[in-house]
């Protein structure tokens, strides 16, 4: 976990554990259970975390196949309903509207957010962001969002109907950020409940079982790349 002041990463003479040509969801799924944490040599494909890090689709082709900078990043796991498996994932988890698609029909509905145990949000909104990377959608989603800060980012959207569209608009550069209607938190553990009613998810991109409450945890350094 990188802190406030330190490089980020090292260099090093080792070979990787593994190459991967894939995407978001495809370097999520190489994070282990044991906690051990795999060197990877990543080309992206349809990649958004992989802007976080600054990685081109040609990554893999134009390294050498030993040695380089060895950059640590987070991961994170999302459990859904009580008796789910945790599920890996590296990039944004969403719950509800993603950001870029929120319209003036879109209902807000009632939702609890609660991060590292203190209660941060409990009422209605459209969307649940919680995520590792920075970007979504082409966007800049999460301004301040650093994948080796051993922290998730959370946004709770509120807005109304007539915010939207000027939301939107200021999503490409990260500028909807503050907004009064948008709440924001970080931490390491999060816990969402929905009530009775069950909110659609994506995850890394794709779509994820539905469900009425989430519990995500952050994984440090979880993955280490070999840039």
């Amino acid at each position: 976990m990188i802190k406030p002041g330190e490089e980020w990463g090292i260099p090093t003479t080792a070979a990787a554990d593994v190459t991967l040509r894939g995407t978001d969801a495809e370097l999520a799924a190489l994070v282990r259970a044991d906690g051990l944490s795999p060197l990877v040599r990543w080309s992206p494909v349809e990649s958004e975390f992989a802007r976080s890090v600054g990685l081109h689709p040609d990554h893999a082709d134009t390294q050498p196949d030993t040695g380089g900078f060895e950059l640590p990043v987070d991961a994170f796991t999302v459990e859904f309903g009580v008796d789910s498996s945790p599920r890996p994932a590296v990039n944004v988890a969403v719950m509800g509207t993603p950001p870029a698609k929120l319209r003036r029909q879109h209902r807000a509905r009632s939702v609890t957010v609660v991060i590292d145990g203190r209660a941060v949000y409990d009422g209605l909104a459209t969307t649940v962001v919680i995520a590792n990377g920075q970007y979504l959608d082409g966007c800049d989603l999460v301004p301040r969002g650093h994948p080796g800060d051993g922290r998730l980012e959370i946004q709770v959207y509120a807005l109304g109907a007539g915010e939207r569209g000027p939301m939107r608009r200021r999503l490409p550069s990260g500028a909807h950020l503050p907004h009064p209607r948008i709440v924001t938190g970080s931490g390491r553990i999060v816990e969402v409940g929905t009530g009775d009613r069950a909110w659609a998810v994506a995850l890394d991109g794709h779509p994820a079982p539905t469900t009425d409450r989430l519990l995500a945890r952050i994984r440090p350094a979880a993955i280490r790349l070999l840039i």
